[in-house]
């Protein structure tokens, strides 16, 4: 299902300036894609753009921001003209989102929805009805771990990727009438800078410490064996290019292990992990729930 060589794909990699995205750029880049990576600012495109050449690869820079249709509209309308088509869109760009479902401001889930949720169908808009009239394309959307599992305190960043993992499962099936395949990449925790941006959890009410304090334990747990961006990277190649694709791909530290653990568990089971006093339990239960220890 492969429609083209990889050097003559057309590739837009949304959110390109760090982490995943630009590792995907860059990887993507040197297997033969004409990369159009978009940044918000390409006066901040530095690492990026000394990485690929480090690498001895070339990316496009596209200055677009996500969160805007106007941006949007036109950095796909700058793509276009320069390309003609795209081939493969990879919808990486995201935010965080912290706070527990009680203290998490709404603007916060309207803030975080807005990127990663209506970003991505901004940007799958603007490469459908091409994708469509040439019955061919790959759009590969990145969401988390946290699409699959309500991880603790992060409510409008859950709510978003949930919501990310249900547009994308009834894309993948709308997009197969015309031939374009949709693949969903679910990371775990990867070395990327989204922690060192991400917002402070609001303790309003004081009432959450337990939740905020294991919610910053896995982190911190994830952090320390946190894998490279190029490895999801690389799933991301081989989901636009293997014969048998699936819909869903889980990596990187915590990714597969909670997704099939979550899967495993009852609903009964999940809401009695809440009910733990001591961090200790927690802590125990969620080893043996998702084999991974988030002990210091």
């Amino acid at each position: 299902m492969l429609y083209h060589h990889p050097m003559s794909l057309n590739t837009v990699v949304t959110g390109a300036n760090s982490g995943i995205g630009r590792a995907t750029a860059i990887h993507l880049a040197d297997q033969g894609h004409r990369v159009f990576a978009t940044v918000r600012s390409v006066n901040k495109a530095d690492k990026l753009m000394s990485m690929a050449a480090a690498k001895g690869v070339t990316v496009q820079l596209v200055e677009l921001d996500i969160a805007d249709d106007d941006s949007v509209e036109r950095g796909f309308t700058d793509i276009l003209e320069q390309a003609g088509h795209v081939d493969v869109l990879v919808n990486n760009a995201g935010i965080s989102g912290n706070g527990t479902v009680e203290e998490a401001a709404t603007a916060d889930y309207l803030d975080v929805f807005n990127v990663n949720v209506c970003g991505a169908v901004r940007c799958v808009k603007a490469v459908m009805p091409g994708m469509r009239s040439r019955r061919a394309g790959t759009i590969i959307n990145v969401t988390s771990v946290a699409g699959r599992v309500a991880s603790l305190a992060q409510a409008p960043y859950v709510a978003s990727k949930w919501a990310f993992e249900a547009i994308s499962e009834e894309l993948a099936q709308e997009a197969a009438a015309f031939g374009i395949r949709v693949a969903i990449i679910e990371p775990g925790v990867t070395k990327t800078s989204i922690f060192v941006k991400s917002i402070p959890n609001p303790n309003e009410t004081g009432a959450y410490e337990a939740h905020n304090r294991r919610m910053l334990q896995m982190y911190s747990a994830g952090i320390r064996n946190a894998t490279d961006p190029m490895e999801v990277a690389a799933v991301i190649d081989h989901a636009i290019t293997t014969a048998s694709p699936k819909l869903r791909y889980a990596m990187s530290w915590g990714g597969p292990e909670m997704a099939a653990g979550r899967a495993a568990m009852t609903d009964e089971e999940w809401v009695a992990l809440g009910r733990h006093e001591l961090d200790d339990d927690y802590y125990d239960e969620f080893a043996a729930a998702f084999g991974l220890d988030l002990r210091r």
